[in-house]
């Protein structure tokens, strides 16, 4: 992903986990990561892995489909 991928899926993330009223840090600790993790995400400034896209859609108990439509 380039740097505008980055941030959009970032921005979506963010979007996704403040309309479930979940902090950063339960959002983390529910995908066994770290909060730095979902902050870098949601920065734009991590390009995550495939495993922790899945691992944060089942935190918020979402489709991956839904994380991944950015």
């Amino acid at each position: 992903m380039d740097n505008k991928d980055l941030m959009a899926f970032g921005n979506h993330l963010k979007k996704i986990r403040e309309s479930n009223s979940i902090s950063q840090e339960k959002l983390a600790l529910a995908a066994d990561s770290y909060q730095s993790t979902v902050i870098r995400i949601e920065k734009g400034q991590s390009n995550p892995k495939l495993t922790t896209i899945i691992a944060l859609a089942k935190a918020l108990k979402i489709p991956l489909k839904e994380l991944t439509d950015f």
